[in-house]
């Protein structure tokens, strides 16, 4: 039974692969071993796997302690220099009018072939353009550029540049009269509702049976922007895509470690900054926002989790009637325990910050729980960054290919615009051994990273350096275990470890 429900998920995870470009009758034979990743042969490890876990996590310590004794302030903002790349000749040509109008108008277009083609092309998922647009090169894509380039989907957001178009239109049939009701935001509201479609979306990608399904991801993509554009009716086009609008504020958030920043509002602004300066905040993120990050993590997490043989077993053990709930209940209770994690380790943080005296005691107002918990979440953006370049790098790179024939037929009508229709994806254009060690270096930098950043908020936040080192001892314990099970739950598709 164990094998069987293993099997049913590999086929389930090995779809996705399908409409990234893995053929048919390449994917069926490998479901079993391959999971999510679709790998014809798995990497067989030169060492045990755990001599690679325990490798990591020491070099995690390691890197811990050269910060701890060569960083003994936190930088100013002052001391982080910015480059204005609106001064220099590529950044003019890059910021021009036109072209910022021709990415407005490519995301436009592109969302509107997703929604033809979802509605009206063939209903095969392997011949439609709909679903590897979505999962692979929106959602993965974006996700990537908007980390490691910038924040991308400011400029191309369709929903926004056709309710930017409508209000433009507004203003020139009615002069004066904005296209909003003008209602003010509730500040009590916060982003949860940004949290609980962004937690709908997670589900829709992980549990739900019409994931793949060219038309019902259309109807679902015209339901969000019905919804998008409602709340800016009500409460005015740049508040809800501050507050309401999920990925906004999801490829925002992760937009905050890459090395430019622009203000989307004077089109006119574009500077280059170091990495993860972004990450770094004076104030505390109120709660509603420290839940969105962490939520971003724990569903990259539990994606990966899903294709392990642990997963499997637990899935077999709640019975055939549970199987297509099992998902969903998984996905709530990793959310659950990520954020009880999370709030017992900022605790600790909170009473070793203090002076010794005061260690083991309720900390200090100044140190609460909730103060800790909004100053330190975005130190692990750099891990949710890491883990998705490792778990989604085969599935992008398929989707990049697929997209070669899918672009000359993206209804699956039998058209051959581009002549590439009968393009040959090549399976093999990454194997499993270079995934892997991609996977090692991208988490363990991420947690490297992710403890850098931690160790400058506490210089910050904690009296003197002591106190600072004293809070961090939580902070890296939690990274040298969370790399070890990163890697551990990266490896079960990928590599022999026996």
């Amino acid at each position: 039974m164990a094998r069987k429900a293993e099997g049913s998920i590999s086929l389930r995870r090995a779809r996705r692969a399908l409409l990234a470009g893995a053929a048919l009758a390449c994917a069926l034979p490998i479901a079993g071993p391959a999971l999510a990743h679709g790998f014809g042969q798995r990497y067989s490890l030169p060492i045990p796997l755990w001599l690679y876990l325990t490798g990591a996590g020491l070099t995690v310590a390691a890197s811990f302690a050269m910060i701890a004794l060569l960083v003994r302030r936190a930088p100013l903002a002052q001391d982080h220099k910015r480059i204005d790349l609106m001064r220099l000749p590529i950044g003019r040509v890059l910021g021009a009018p036109v072209v910022l109008l021709g990415l407005r108008l490519l995301g436009v277009g592109l969302y509107l072939l997703v929604v033809v083609a979802g509605l009206f092309g063939t209903q095969s998922p392997l011949k439609n353009i709909a679903p590897a647009m979505v999962w692979a090169i929106w959602w993965v894509g974006m996700a990537y550029v908007s980390a490691l380039l910038g924040n991308l989907w400011a400029l191309v957001n369709p929903l926004d540049a056709l309710f930017a178009s409508a209000e433009s239109i507004c203003r020139r049939l009615r002069p004066g009269q904005p296209l909003t009701l003008g209602l003010r935001y509730p500040e009590s509201l916060g982003v949860w509702p940004a949290v609980a479609l962004f937690l709908t979306f997670i589900w829709m990608e992980m549990a739900w049976e019409a994931s793949d399904h060219p038309a019902s991801l259309a109807v679902a993509m015209l339901a969000y922007s019905a919804l998008t554009w409602l709340g800016m009716l009500l409460y005015g086009r740049a508040e809800w895509l501050r507050r309401g609008e999920v990925f906004s504020l999801v490829f925002g958030l992760l937009a905050r470690f890459a090395p430019t920043e622009t203000r989307v509002a004077s089109a006119r602004e574009w500077k280059l900054r170091p990495y993860a300066v972004g990450l770094l905040v004076n104030e505390p993120l109120p709660a509603s926002q420290t839940a969105l990050v962490l939520l971003i993590l724990a569903a990259v997490s539990f994606d990966g989790f899903r294709d392990t043989p642990a997963w499997a077993a637990v899935v077999d053990s709640l019975g055939h009637d549970f199987h297509h709930s099992a998902h969903t209940l998984g996905l709530a209770a990793w959310v659950s325990l990520f954020l009880a994690v999370y709030l017992g380790f900022c605790r600790l943080i909170a009473r070793y910050g203090e002076s010794p005296s005061r260690v083991g005691v309720s900390p200090a107002a100044g140190h609460s729980v909730s103060r800790i918990a909004g100053l330190f979440v975005l130190t692990l953006v750099p891990i949710a960054i890491a883990y998705h370049l490792a778990h989604y790098l085969f599935f992008l790179v398929m989707a990049a290919q697929y997209l070669i024939p899918l672009a000359s037929d993206p209804l699956g009508l039998g058209w051959d615009i581009f002549g590439t229709r009968n393009y040959f994806i090549r399976i093999g254009l990454i194997d499993a051994r270079i995934i892997w060690y991609v996977s090692v270096a991208a988490i363990v930098a991420g947690h490297i990273t992710a403890l850098y950043l931690a160790h400058l908020q506490a210089l910050r936040e904690f009296q003197d350096r002591q106190a600072a080192l004293r809070s961090q001892w939580p902070m890296l314990a939690l990274m040298v275990c969370y790399t070890m099970v990163s890697l551990w739950i990266i490896a079960q598709p990928i590599v022999n470890s026996g």
